[in-house]
């Protein structure tokens, strides 16, 4: 049976962070970048890696790690980038590795667990279980508060 598109519930482009898979909605995601220069920005809160020249316009980096309460990305100069939208302004999310877009079908996404962690629990709109993973959506309305940038 093929999925049509009102069987499609949302799309996402999957990333890895400490081994965890995330999905952020793609309609919300601009580009994948490599490693780029980072400028720190002083007194910005502890998520806030900096903040880097995109094509003339500058974009505020996030340690996704950070904001998910584990330890900091190492090198966040050499980590991958994945540039998301979010009302207008562009921030850039630092993460382990960048997975693959995917379509999420209608009845797939489940409330995230009470067990989760709940600073997970909190950024997660919902959790789609995986070929032998979980993948948690990420809500980034949520994590923008949550950084104290939005």
């Amino acid at each position: 049976m093929t999925e049509t598109a009102r069987d499609i519930r949302s799309q996402s482009v999957s990333v890895v962070v400490a081994g965890q898979s995330w999905g952020i909605p793609i309609a919300a995601v601009r580009e994948v970048l490599g490693p780029q220069a980072i400028t720190p920005v002083p007194l910005a809160p502890p998520a806030v890696a900096g903040s880097l020249n995109l094509r003339g316009r500058i974009v505020t980096v996030l340690d996704l790690r950070t904001a998910l309460g584990l330890p900091p990305t190492v090198s966040p100069e050499r980590a991958t980038e994945v540039v998301v939208e979010q009302e207008g302004n562009l921030y850039s999310l630092l993460i382990d590795e960048i997975g693959d877009a995917m379509d999420l079908a209608a009845g797939t996404v489940e409330a995230p667990p009470q067990t989760m962690d709940a600073r997970w629990r909190a950024l997660a709109t919902g959790i789609v279980k995986l070929d032998g993973r979980l993948l948690l959506l990420l809500d980034l309305d949520r994590l923008l508060g949550a950084v104290g940038t939005a």
